[in-house]
């Protein structure tokens, strides 16, 4: 969705509750606080005294569950939802989660968050196996595996299933007994466990949702944990001890919603530090700092506080406009983005500005923004984006699997300047991006993964290292 005022999406969101008899409903209003996650299709799983059945569709949340009785059938004092934007597979109604899967001893609904780097092979070892898939995302290799294990036990085979798939997961597993949550070795990806005041638990990839059902936070998961959780309580457990934090840096850059905490840090308070330490890098002369609604607006408010320089509501975001699907026409295209964002003329003219934004992926939402800056008077438009130049592929769950879209990856920096139209365009180093986010980690890179910047990636890359890309431009 190229037309979309932002151009990074992230795979998805899951929400899961074991304990409330309105489980169905608390899961809708979960995932409706974890939207901003994925976009393109909706679904919830309930589990009514050990039987499952779901609802799914293609859309929003509000567009899959458009009618009373949509939510009302899902009964039951447990469940499972996702809200999907697809980064590995097609968009087609047999992708979209959680996947219900009917066996003859036990039912099993699965919902992931996150992109597996071994999937294509492992796919092919199980097809070649005699495995029959019904969806072409990654989602559905575990289960598969799961079936083929040994063990006596459903826990035992989920534990060595997961030390088979690689990459960056947090899946929600719900059976006729139990909800498991389940994070990869690096926790590449948010989870966080809850406790509703009825004694329920609650999981979610954000501490928003559980803000939403007005959960208590308990903690978060862990990288290599298994969370058991049935009507015995929740029971932590370890599937690997080869574990290393590597939690991703977009997620506090641009993903995750400013009111929620990842491993004790604030999303909001780490892009205002973000900001403060953009202006000490990065200095500009300006009258005003506009930020780039909605996820810029922490990083300009702690640029405009370190830097003296007042700030100012120079960009309206349209928050009635839906989403804006790919046009055929350029002049389409902008149309889109116009409906989207506009500029405060009486703001913004005769001043220099210093514009704000969280990063710059392939350049065409920075150049029409400040066309629109100049458009209504801007003297002057210095970008400054409050993270590190995106030079390389993500592998673990968000849509930049090759150089050729990365703006920063193929041109030197006066080239992109040029590109965009900004009088000067400055960027936050790797060191201050670690320093403002601040996790409590003594793991590389303080507990991050900073890969699409600097190309350290903290796993092996399997089945992408054939057609892994270095960028044109190193530095």
């Amino acid at each position: 969705m190229v037309s979309e005022v932002k151009s990074l999406n992230e795979e998805c969101g899951v929400f899961g509750i074991w304990g409330d008899a309105q489980a169905a409903e608390l899961t809708y209003f979960g995932l409706h606080a974890l939207q901003h996650r994925g976009q393109e299709g909706a679904g919830i799983v309930a589990n009514e005294q050990g039987h499952l059945s779901g609802e799914k569709g293609l859309g929003l949340l509000t567009e899959v569950f458009d009618h009373p009785d949509k939510l009302a059938h899902l009964t039951g004092n447990a469940a499972i939802g996702h809200v999907r934007y697809a980064t590995a597979g097609s968009a087609g109604i047999e992708n979209i989660q959680p996947l219900l899967f009917n066996f003859n001893q036990q039912q099993v609904a699965l919902a992931h968050n996150g992109n597996l780097t071994n999937a294509v092979s492992l796919r092919a070892t199980l097809e070649a196996a005699g495995a029959i898939f019904h969806a072409n995302s990654d989602t559905e290799v575990l289960m598969h595996l799961i079936q083929r294990q040994t063990a006596a036990t459903f826990e035992q085979r989920l534990k060595a299933s997961l030390r088979q798939i690689k990459g960056g997961f947090a899946y929600l597993v719900l059976t006729n007994d139990a909800l498991y949550a389940a994070l990869d070795p690096n926790g590449f990806r948010p989870l966080a466990l809850g406790q509703l005041a009825t004694g329920a638990y609650v999981v979610a990839s954000e501490t928003c949702a559980l803000d939403t059902v007005n959960a208590r936070f308990i903690r978060d998961v862990q990288p290599g944990e298994l969370i058991k959780i049935d009507d015995h309580g929740y029971h932590v457990k370890s599937y690997t001890t080869d574990t290393q934090l590597a939690v991703c840096s977009m997620e506090f850059i641009y993903f995750a919603r400013p009111d929620s905490t990842i491993y004790g840090v604030n999303v909001h308070q780490a892009r205002e530090r973000m900001g403060q330490l953009l202006a000490k890098e990065q200095p500009v002369d300006a009258d005003i700092v506009v930020g780039v609604p909605n996820s810029s607006l922490s990083a300009a408010n702690g640029y405009a506080a370190a830097s003296g320089i007042p700030y100012e509501m120079g960009l309206i975001k349209n928050q009635y406009s839906q989403r804006t699907f790919i046009q055929p026409t350029q002049r389409l295209r902008e149309q889109g983005v116009r409906m989207k964002l506009s500029a405060v003329t009486a703001v913004v003219k005769g001043k220099k500005v210093a514009l704000v934004d969280d990063s710059l992926v392939r350049g065409t939402t920075s150049n029409y923004i400040v066309r629109l800056l100049k458009e209504a008077g801007a003297t002057a438009v210095h970008l400054l984006i409050a993270s590190p130049p995106l030079r390389y592929p993500c592998f673990y769950g968000i849509d930049i699997e090759n150089t050729r879209e990365l703006l920063a990856a193929n041109l030197t920096l006066p080239q992109m300047q040029a590109q965009i139209g900004a009088d000067s365009l400055h960027f936050l180093s790797v060191a201050g991006l670690i320093a403002a986010i601040n996790l409590k980690s003594s793991a590389p890179y303080s507990g991050l993964c900073v890969a699409y910047f600097n190309g350290d990636y903290p796993t092996p890359l399997y089945d992408y290292a054939a057609t892994f890309e270095l960028p044109q431009v190193m530095a």
